[in-house]
């Protein structure tokens, strides 16, 4: 699609998303991993011990797929469960060494990427663009605990 026909500013931030998405598709890949799990991976390497309610906000998901999102992990050996307090209700998610192992590199990748994709830009430009998203998505409706 030519940049020309995008007129709309959610179309050239879908644009933007895409781009981000596909450059990590290939890294993904090679791992068999798809990107909400590498997302989760990600977020439990920098959030030992978070709770799947957690997991479910900050993927915008609902506890059901999360759910079935960590069974996969689970079975590949990436995730562990575990009872805090002796109470079976309150499992905490840890990611294993295979799992830091498996990602190692993702955060320098996509800081690459966003470098990248925000390289037309200057420096004041770039900070503008961050304060206008940031104000953007404080008035969007925010994830809810499932």
């Amino acid at each position: 699609m030519a940049s020309a026909e995008l007129t709309g500013t959610l179309e050239l931030m879908r644009w933007v998303v895409w781009a981000q998405r596909k450059s990590g598709e290939d890294r993904m890949r090679e791992r068999a991993l798809s990107i909400e799990q590498a997302f989760v991976l990600g977020y439990l390497a920098r959030n030992p011990g978070a709770i799947q309610r957690d997991i479910a906000q900050v993927t915008r998901t609902s506890a059901a797929s999360v759910s079935s999102l960590l069974q996969g992990l689970e079975r590949r050996g990436l995730v562990e469960r575990r009872t805090e307090g002796g109470n079976e209700r309150s499992k905490r998610v840890h990611p294993t060494p295979a799992a830091a192992e498996l990602i190692d590199g993702f955060d320098t990748a996509m800081t690459d990427v966003e470098t990248t994709i925000l390289a037309p830009l200057e420096e004041s430009e770039r900070a503008t663009l961050h304060a206008l998203l940031r104000k953007i998505t404080a008035e969007l409706p925010q994830p809810t605990r499932q």
